[in-house]
């Protein structure tokens, strides 16, 4: 299956039977970003390098302004869209299989982790997956060790507190924390 084809099964959100030809894509995506990541985080590279190899691993440009800090992990990285003045920190893993779109101005904590994927429920039929997009706006900001799940979209100017875990959408111009992340306030325009 072609790349673009798997990306408009996966951003449509449709069912991925286990075993099926959208499934074995998956593996080969898995594999092509292993080999792409395996070469950004077991050397030293300059922001430029960095940028190139992202640029590979996500299979478009990104902005010069663009920062990573590896290592980082991705399972596919062909559904990763990133905007400008986008900083990731070290230790990210983005399962972007369902799709990851970054907002202009976003700053990525240590070790955040955001997934895409649901498994199906049925233990019969648990190989099998529901990809969900995932939209993070304009100046967010989202602390360390937070985990982003499968649908969520995160409202300009918000904060995601370290550690939280986000299950829902997050309106613009707040701050959430816990676990499930709620909303503990208001950001107040400067």
């Amino acid at each position: 299956m072609e790349t673009k084809h798997f990306l408009e099964i996966m951003n449509r959100g449709e069912y991925v039977v286990a075993g099926s030809e959208a499934h074995l894509a998956m593996h080969v995506l898995s594999d092509e970003a292993r080999k792409v990541t395996a070469e950004l985080n077991n050397a030293y590279h300059t922001n430029e390098e960095i940028r190139s190899i992202f640029s590979k691993l996500i299979g478009k440009g990104v902005d010069e302004s663009f920062v990573l800090f590896p290592p980082f992990n991705s399972d596919c990285g062909k559904n990763i869209t990133v905007g400008k003045r986008v900083f990731i920190n070290s230790g990210c893993c983005f399962q972007d299989q369902g799709g990851i779109e970054i907002g202009d101005d976003v700053l990525i904590g240590q070790q955040v982790v955001i997934a895409t994927l649901n498994h199906d429920l049925n233990p019969e039929k648990r190989g099998s997956m529901i990809p969900k997009h995932v939209k993070i706006g304009n100046k967010v900001w989202i602390g360390a060790h937070a985990t982003i799940l499968a649908g969520v979209t995160i409202g300009d100017n918000s904060v995601v507190a370290a550690g939280a875990v986000v299950t829902k959408n997050v309106p613009e111009n707040t701050v959430v924390a816990g676990v499930p992340a709620k909303v503990i306030r208001n950001i107040q325009e400067v």
